[in-house]
């Protein structure tokens, strides 16, 4: 026993140590630009957590939702009366419901001017894009104009993008990417339906 504990201390003194050494030289501070995408359950709740904590500083947030704003939303009633954050919904639906592309490009450039509106605006300090990977991949927006707006944000502007099929150009400029996969699923596994409280 007393080996295991000796060991163990061994080991934790050199995570401690790697750990401080990693930290004296992350000394930079930037906006940075964050890619949730993957065909996991969790982007956008990883994103709104962001979101939570930047309110809880009583930063300012800006949220535009596409794609799936037509559907209720728990955070979207509870981030949206924060008066720190401004939330937009502008997506009329999934696209296999809405079956319209003109409509669907209209209702995604009427997203995109907001975007614009709060990533140019000094005030926010993060502005998260809730499902904008989607409209990218079905070519709603020009993805080089994404692009060129990110890449020439404000320094010290927190830019949060989400949505499966992330353009392999926009996980390049990205600076932080976390590809979300399942592993298992209640849907799928057990025909369990979206729940209140868990899946909205």
């Amino acid at each position: 026993m007393k080996t295991d504990t000796e060991a163990h201390k061994r080991r934790t003194q050199r995570h401690k140590a790697g750990f401080e050494k990693k930290k004296a030289a992350a000394q930079k501070e930037k906006g940075l630009l964050i890619v949730y995408t993957g065909t996991g359950k969790g982007k956008s709740t990883a994103a709104f957590g962001m979101g939570l904590r930047v309110l809880g500083h009583e930063m300012k947030l800006g949220v535009v939702q596409f794609i799936k704003g037509a559907l209720p939303s728990a955070e979207r009633n509870v981030l949206g009366n924060n008066p720190h954050c401004d939330f937009h919904v502008v997506g009329a639906g999934y696209t296999w419901d809405t079956q319209d592309r003109a409509a669907d490009m209209e209702t995604t450039a009427k997203g995109w001017a907001e975007a614009l509106r709060m990533i140019n605006d000094p005030a926010y300090d993060m502005v998260i894009l809730d499902e904008i990977n989607i409209v990218l991949k079905y070519q709603y927006l020009d993805l080089a104009e994404v692009l060129d707006v990110f890449k020439n944000r404000r320094a010290m502007l927190h830019i949060v993008v989400t949505g499966r099929h992330a353009p392999p150009e926009l996980i390049e400029l990205a600076d932080l990417v976390s590809d979300i996969r399942p592993l298992k699923h209640p849907y799928q596994e057990q025909g369990i339906k979206a729940q209140k409280g868990v899946e909205y």
